[in-house]
This record gives structure tokens, sequence and C-alpha cells, in this order.
């Protein structure tokens, strides 16, 4: 198993900055890096995570019993799952990442409920057909029932804007009409001088990220029905209530949830 240690892989960093304990020299060297350039990153990456906690739940609450997570990163508790079939038990839930790392923690840290079922496929989203045709994705999910597909913080490591599009909309048309597609996309509008030097250090480091304005953010849910609040800023997005306020300079990413008519 090849764990690519020679250069930094997002979701290393994102664990490293969330706490976790499954990271290389090198993903911590970005990672630090990196805050000394924007202090809030830390603050930026723990609020995606409650972006992804209220969306899930959301959608859970709405009905929706199957779930496709491409991005998943490194298994930090309370995962998808767990989210989920609180909500839902016997919810069905298959996590993609490309990441052998991940690959290496998923099977121990992803256990289902017994009433539902998790899968876990090592795959990259770039190459949609191949993930969607995964024998551990057709054997959890029903792609003739509504299916939420969340990529949450994931599409600003497509950097290309034509391959991310073509990426979205292949998913997108495999699932059923009802389902939805939940995102947190990358964003330097709001703090536009230290992300650039953030985007810089990823880079000398080996990952690649590409910021997009909230123009190029909403092109992603074209053609779906979009909930409210609309796109908006991730802390935005269905805040808890009673949640500490969070300052916008401090949050670079927009979030939404699509449902597919």
């Amino acid at each position: 198993m090849d764990l690519q240690i020679d250069r930094a892989h997002g979701a290393r960093i994102y664990d490293y900055l969330l706490g976790g304990k499954d990271h290389f020299a090198v993903d911590r060297a970005a990672a630090e890096a990196s805050l000394r350039l924007w202090p809030a990153l830390r603050a930026h990456m723990l609020e995606n995570r409650s972006f992804m906690h209220r969306v899930v739940r959301h959608l859970a609450e709405r009905g929706v019993r199957q779930f496709l997570d491409i991005g998943t990163g490194i298994p930090t508790s309370p995962n998808l799952h767990e989210v989920v079939q609180a909500v839902i038990p016997d919810a069905r839930i298959v996590y993609v990442d490309n990441d052998p790392t991940v690959l290496a923690h998923a099977r121990a840290r992803m256990t289902s409920t017994p009433e539902g079922r998790t899968a876990y496929v090592c795959a990259d989203a770039r190459e949609p057909d191949a993930l969607l045709s995964a024998p551990q994705l057709r054997a959890t999910l029903d792609l003739d029932e509504p299916v939420a597909l969340t990529l949450i913080g994931m599409l600003h490591f497509l950097t290309e804007d034509d391959l991310a599009h073509e990426v979205v909309r292949r998913l997108l048309d495999a699932l059923a009409p009802g389902s939805h597609l939940a995102a947190s996309i990358g964003t330097s509008e709001f703090a536009p001088i230290p992300l650039a030097e953030v985007q810089r250090v990823y880079e000398a480091y080996g990952e690649s990220v590409r910021f997009r304005t909230k123009a190029e953010a909403e092109l992603f849910f074209a053609g779906l029905e979009v909930l409210e609040p609309g796109l908006v800023q991730i802390h935005k997005w269905r805040p808890e209530p009673g949640a500490a306020p969070v300052p916008d300079v401090d949050i670079a990413m927009y979030g939404a949830v699509g449902r597919k008519p």
C-alpha cells in the first residue's frame, strides 16, 4: 500500500487540524505553515465538519435513507453514518476516498448499526463511472431510490472546472429523482490575501487547490431545487440555535443543499 508520505494529502491535513492522529510529517508541516499564514484555518475546518453534521441530519430528518459520501477523509467520530443512523437506524452509507490512509482505518471505525449498512470504496472522484460501478457501492445502495450525494470539502481539490462539473453531473445523472447534492466549496472571497498564501503552501507540499467565487460555486447546483437558505458561507447554513457567532473572514467555504427534481 503506497501511503504517499512524500506529499501532503488533504484528508490527512484535515485530520491533523481536527485533532486526529492519522497524518505524517509532511501533512503537519503543510498545516502548520498554513496556520501561520491564516490562523483561522483550524476554526474553518471545524465549521466544515459541523456543516456536514447539520446537513446530513437535516436530510435524514427529511427521510433520505441512502448517502454517498465522496472525499470522506480519515474517520473522526461522529462520522456521517453515526449522525444519520441516529435518526434512521437502517440508513445505508457508502464512503469514498482515494487516500490509502483512509482505507486503513475505514473498516474499523465505520461500523454500521445492525439495521443499516456501511461500505467503503477506495476510488478517485475523477473517475465517476468506475466509482459508481464499484461492487461495494452496488451492494449497499439502490440507485433507483433517492440518495444524498455529499461532497464536503472536496471540490476544491478538483482544480479543473470542466472536470469538476463533469464529475458532479455524472454522479447526479446516476441518481434517482428526489436525490440531493450537499457540498461545501472552497472560496477565498472573504480573506483573499492570506488564502492565496495558503494555496501556495498546499501546492508547495504537493496538494493543489482551487478556490471559487460564489457565482462559480452556484454552478454546481444548476438544475437543482436549492433548499433554504441557499448557497451561503457554511456557518450560516441552518446554524444550531445558540451557536456562537463566527466572523465571516474566518470561513472559506460556501455550502448548499440541492434536490434533484
